[in-house]
């Protein structure tokens, strides 16, 4: 016999109440019914204001005037205090893995404070020191790092800052003082090796990449491909240039320089094929490619690196995308695990530098190649 409507939604609010924050596919498993019953119970019940409603989570009502998500259930390991998640402003990249740790915090019950670092030098220290004088007991941080010499500047105070802390999608100086602090980050080399490896196996043996120069993520991609690309028998030549003018380290970026001429750079190296870092620039360089003749992928197959937002363009890029979001559930699941280790008084395990490995989602922008161009003579590399 079907149980009742209003029954089950009592249990709904039952199992809240007691726990704070409940997924729903949770509450699905456990009443034996499915996800989009539940669902719709929990839509139903949250606008009679009888609870309320996250991102896949149903929470109790007590917790509404509270700035962040409800007091942690029983077993949890919060205990008071909120985990602080410190990324840089205007990097939807990092948003993405902010979202991810977002979700297993709150089905944690744990409170969360974010902190959005602006692009002033020692932003993220400011941050983090108010974060630890209102009370925060735990870190997950994502710092700019726009440079090599402003991330080993960081090196020092980070490793001292006294709570759990597990750095996303960074990965610091083998050595540093970093060196043993828990990570979560993309393989980045394995997201190159992807997108070369497509290329060349679509027949392309001249390849571009245009790269920003303005964060780890780029440092890696720009050391991983110079890497690949020497070491493929395959590769005839290979180049790397600026993704745009703004794109390289220092307050102004790369200011007073020339938008890269990739139009240009592919007509004099017999390329015909590029690897654009990230999607937007990726985006808007296809865009000038357009504007001075060259077609793609008629004439130029593009993999964009990011895939934040590269199926939007006219024509949808083929893209290595990174685990976004699995990085930030890894990384928040980690801290975790450290801070109930606090709770519990058991001694620290050994630290996890984990890697997850990116995709490639495969577009309009590639192709097989048609036809080679004529070689050109070949000054440099870099």
């Amino acid at each position: 016999m079907r149980e009742p409507v209003e029954l089950r939604r009592q249990r709904i609010l039952a199992v809240v109440e007691a726990r704070g924050a409940v997924k729903v596919s949770t509450l699905a498993a456990e009443l034996e019914v499915s996800v989009v019953t539940v669902r719709r119970d929990v839509e139903e019940l949250a606008q009679e204001g009888r609870l309320r409603r996250g991102h896949g989570v149903a929470r109790p009502v007590a917790a509404e005037h509270e700035p962040a998500v409800p007091a942690a259930r029983a077993g949890s390991p919060s205990g008071g205090g909120a985990v602080a998640l410190v990324v840089p402003e205007r990097h939807s990249y990092l948003y993405e893995t902010l979202h991810g740790a977002r979700t297993v915090l709150e089905e944690a019950g744990m409170r969360i404070a974010l902190h959005i670092a602006p692009q002033a030098a020692g932003a993220e220290r400011h941050l983090v020191d108010a974060a630890l004088a209102g009370g925060a007991r735990g870190l997950l941080i994502a710092p700019r790092w726009r440079s090599a010499p402003a991330e080993e500047a960081d090196y020092g105070w980070l490793a001292d800052v006294g709570v759990p802390t597990v750095l996303m999608e960074r990965r610091p100086r083998p050595g540093s003082a970093l060196h043993a602090l828990d990570s979560v980050c993309s393989d980045h080399w394995y997201g190159t090796h992807l997108a070369v490896g497509h290329l060349i196996a679509l027949g392309h043996r001249r390849i571009v990449l245009a790269a920003r120069d303005d964060s780890p993520t780029a440092r890696s991609l720009r050391a991983a491909f110079a890497d690949i690309a020497e070491g493929r028998p395959e590769v005839e030549d290979w180049s790397v240039v600026l993704s745009s003018p703004a794109a390289a380290p220092g307050p102004a970026g790369a200011a007073g320089r020339t938008p890269p001429d990739l139009a240009a750079l592919l007509r004099e190296r017999g390329a015909t094929c590029a690897v654009l870092h990230g999607d937007v620039d990726a985006l808007m360089l296809v865009q000038r490619l357009a504007e001075d003749g060259v077609r793609v992928p008629e004439d130029c197959s593009v993999v964009a690196y990011d895939d934040v937002v590269a199926a939007l363009g006219g024509t949808p890029l083929t893209a290595v995308a990174p685990p976004k979001a699995e990085i930030g559930r890894a990384a928040a699941e980690l801290l975790l695990h450290r801070l109930a280790d606090a709770a519990s008084g058991t001694p620290a395990g050994p630290v996890r530098r984990i890697e997850l490995l990116p995709g490639l989602k495969v577009r309009g922008s590639t192709r097989a190649l048609q036809s080679l161009p004529p070689a050109r003579p070949i000054a440099s590399k870099i």
